[in-house]
């Protein structure tokens, strides 16, 4: 719940700061995140069919990150974890692909064994959870082959340390 607020509260200030209409008056109904443009509905900021592939993906996140060289889920996610778990109790229709990945760093097959031992933890914590394992249609490493960010630095390895939760 706290992380629908915040992500809402996130999508007005990214709305207001890009709002480019000099003189028009709007305002946000808070509840919902409606812009409201005397009395006409702009748009609804982040609304998403419930239940929609964009609904899980902006909502509740599709991946979690790793530290460098390591497998074990850390708090944070485990609480995303837990939300896509909740979130797939609540939508039936869906099985999941979870994908590991890793930087740049390290040999092809290392990087592979590490990426699996990810998708795996993902996977596992998930099972542990409650959510069905034959949901899980298959637990697959790309290693470093699909980087989700270019770059030789920190920051980029950061964001490729990661395991995905892909819904079919």
């Amino acid at each position: 719940m706290k992380f629908k607020i915040l992500a809402a509260a996130a999508a007005l200030l990214l709305a207001a700061g890009c709002s480019s209409d000099e003189g028009v008056e709007t305002a946000t109904v808070a509840d919902t995140g409606t812009v409201v443009q005397e009395d006409v509905v702009i748009s609804d900021v982040g609304a998403f069919a419930p239940g929609s592939l964009e609904d899980f993906v902006a909502n509740v996140g599709d991946r979690v990150f790793f530290g460098f060289d390591r497998y074990d889920l850390t708090p944070e996610a485990q609480a995303l974890l837990q939300a896509q778990v909740a979130w797939l109790q609540t939508y039936p229709q869906y099985q999941v692909v979870i994908e590991g990945h890793t930087d740049e760093r390290g040999t092809r097959e290392y990087n592979l064994a590490l990426g699996e031992r990810r998708a795996n933890a993902a996977a596992n914590y998930m099972v542990a959870l409650g959510l069905d394992p034959n949901r899980i249609v298959q637990v697959i490493s790309y290693g470093k082959e699909r980087p989700a960010v270019l770059g030789s630095d920190e920051i980029a390895w950061a964001q490729n340390r990661r395991a995905v939760t892909v819904l079919q």
